[in-house]
């Protein structure tokens, strides 16, 4: 399955979880609810996948950790906040580089219709 394929399933996925739970929770609750969600269709998902930092020839582990990865291709960050700004984008831009992904969804699902609170990150 090619990323743009896993994107538009994981996002009728993340659709469901936030229709069946609404916005005010954690970060941490649409995250198990989605990665449930992701696994029950099928698809490998990957929570809190720690991501390395490469320097010169050092390995640094440096506690970045994509929030969901799904497929070894499309990177998910979640964020239940009153708006997403420049840093949550800077933020999934860093683990796409790191991991060499081109596609990622940033998703805050802290807003009154999902939709609104979906951003499309291409490398």
């Amino acid at each position: 399955m090619i990323e743009n394929e896993i994107a538009h399933q994981v996002i009728g996925l993340a659709l469901q979880v936030h229709t069946a739970l609404g916005p005010g929770l954690l970060e941490s609750a649409y995250k198990e609810c989605l990665a449930y969600k992701i696994m029950k269709v099928g698809l490998f998902v990957e929570k809190e996948k720690p991501m390395p930092l490469v320097f010169e020839e050092v390995k640094l582990e440096c506690g970045y950790r994509i929030d969901l990865l799904v497929e070894n291709k499309l990177v998910l960050e979640l964020k239940s906040v009153d708006s997403l700004n420049d840093v949550h984008l800077a933020q999934i831009l860093t683990y796409m580089r790191l991991g060499h992904f081109g596609l990622g969804l940033l998703i805050n699902f802290n807003v009154a219709r999902l939709k609104e609170g979906i951003r499309r990150v291409i490398l």
